[in-house]
């Protein structure tokens, strides 16, 4: 089982200084424009980064919170493959382009998998099912495009549905898609990612989908509070 959820993955996967601030008087009124060294335009604030509050974390039972916690230990586990993925795909897209010739095009490609099958095909044999399907989740959340899809676009579309088909033969399916303003689930796993981020317990790789996390942190308390 656990063969057959790496041939899935690896089967993708072979594709894919600080500034410092002056603070001046402006005039009379005492306002004031900040410098930042480097830079010869005057500002009146500093652009920072998004910072998202969390909130204590609440299970309705035991079940619950033990369902949370299992799933942040696989999540955890499987987004650096899902981000390898996502890297390894605009890079392959990157290089592609700058090759005319199509012999040569697949002979990097070639080249790519085999590279990426030497790294990390050990570890990824050691993924279970549930893993193997969080990280196909993963994959649509960085690029936008199902496992299933991108094998196609890469490959063929007899490899893909022969993926798909042997995938679900262990529960397995390569088109699955991540909403998690629609299923739970998936937003529990990016409310995930977004406490790990800020733990600097992962690298933050920016998702492609159009969606908010606070919005989406609102809309299910708000279900939450509705279900009581």
């Amino acid at each position: 089982m656990r063969k057959e959820v790496f041939v899935v993955v690896l089967g993708l996967m072979g594709f894919f200084g600080c500034a410092q601030v002056k603070e001046k008087p402006l005039d009379s009124i005492m306002e004031k424009y900040i410098i930042l060294e480097g830079d010869s335009l005057v500002q009146s604030s500093i652009p920072l980064d998004e910072v998202y509050i969390f909130g204590k974390l609440e299970f309705a039972n035991y079940k619950e919170k033990l369902r949370y916690y299992i799933l942040r230990r696989k999540t955890i586990k499987v987004y650096p493959y899902a981000k390898l993925a996502s890297e390894r795909l605009v890079e392959l897209n990157d290089s592609l382009a700058k090759i005319t010739k199509r012999r040569k095009r697949k002979k990097y490609t070639k080249e790519v998998q085999k590279y990426i099958e030497s790294e990390f095909s050990e570890e990824l044999k050691k993924l279970t099912r549930t893993e193997g399907q969080i990280l196909v989740k993963l994959i649509y959340r960085q690029t936008g495009k199902t496992a299933f899809n991108l094998v196609k676009e890469l490959r063929s579309g007899w490899r893909a549905f022969w993926y798909n088909t042997t995938a679900k033969l262990f529960k397995i399916s390569i088109k699955e898609e991540f909403h998690p303003d629609e299923i739970h689930e998936d937003y529990l796993i990016e409310d995930i990612l977004q406490r790990a981020f800020a733990a600097n317990k992962l690298e933050r790789q920016e998702s492609v989908l159009d969606y908010d996390y606070a919005s989406l942190t609102n809309k299910w308390n708000l279900d939450r509070k509705q279900k009581k």
